[in-house]
């Protein structure tokens, strides 16, 4: 049957990746629990995401807040939604009332619009700072340099619990060359920690596919993966097959 090719390609991928998560943290000398796993389900069929729900992985990760909203709908409260794209302020409401976390905070006016929709919610909701670390102009983000710098002036969230930070590194056949984005984010990680001791900072949300193993030994807890947990699952599937 076609379900059974799927659903053992799945278990072949998510293996791997967690195989390479797991030497990742073994180079690193970290626990293989200080890691988590966000499936990326942006392109995911929600046949994908049902056979990756039976396999136990439970944190998945959407770019846009009205998919999430929909998907959170469609699955179980046990999955962990993460979103990990750019959230607009008019979309605040949606990322308050259905994200676990939100990854993408990238200005205090969305911080602000955020621990207003949470109070709304009546809940407290985790999110990280994004940060643009490699200074790309394309990219969304604090620089460094400003978040230090409103860090002391932050707004108060009493209904936000700032729990880490994001970045992304720029494109690159070449994982290595993501090393230094990684580790400027724990370094301003480490500073912020000292000058905001209210920030919790437990977190830093980097690497993806192609570098997350470099993000781990560089000190990711949320690694965000996506096409090395989806490869080769299209040609299983039943309307690829009746083509």
């Amino acid at each position: 049957m076609p379900e059974s090719g799927l659903r053992q390609r799945l278990e072949e991928n998510v293996r791997a990746v967690r195989q390479r998560m797991e030497l990742a943290c073994q180079r690193a000398q970290r626990p293989v629990s200080a890691v988590r796993l966000v499936a990326v389900t942006k392109y995911a069929q929600p046949a994908w995401m049902r056979e990756l729900f039976s396999l136990g992985e439970l944190d998945w990760g959407e770019n846009r807040p009205q998919q999430l909203a929909s998907r959170a709908g469609e699955f179980p409260e046990t999955v962990r939604w993460h979103l990990i794209g750019t959230l607009q302020r008019n979309k605040a409401q949606l990322a308050a009332r259905h994200a676990a976390v939100v990854h993408s905070v990238d200005s205090v006016r969305l911080l602000e619009t955020l621990e207003k929709q949470a109070a709304t919610c009546q809940r407290t909701l985790p999110v990280l700072l994004e940060v643009n670390i490699s200074g790309e102009a394309q990219k969304h983000g604090f620089t460094p340099a400003e978040l230090l710098a409103v860090a002391g002036a932050a707004p108060a969230t009493p209904h936000l619990s700032i729990e880490g930070l994001m970045t992304m590194a720029p494109h690159s056949d070449l994982p290595e060359e993501s090393r230094g984005v990684f580790r400027g984010l724990r370094e301003l990680r480490d500073r912020l920690r000292e000058q905001v001791p209210a920030w919790p900072l437990r977190d830093l949300s980097m690497g993806m596919s192609g570098d997350f193993e470099v993000a781990i030994e560089e000190g990711a807890t949320l690694v965000r993966v996506g096409s090395a947990l989806w490869e080769g699952l299209e040609a299983l599937s039943p309307h690829s097959l009746n083509k």
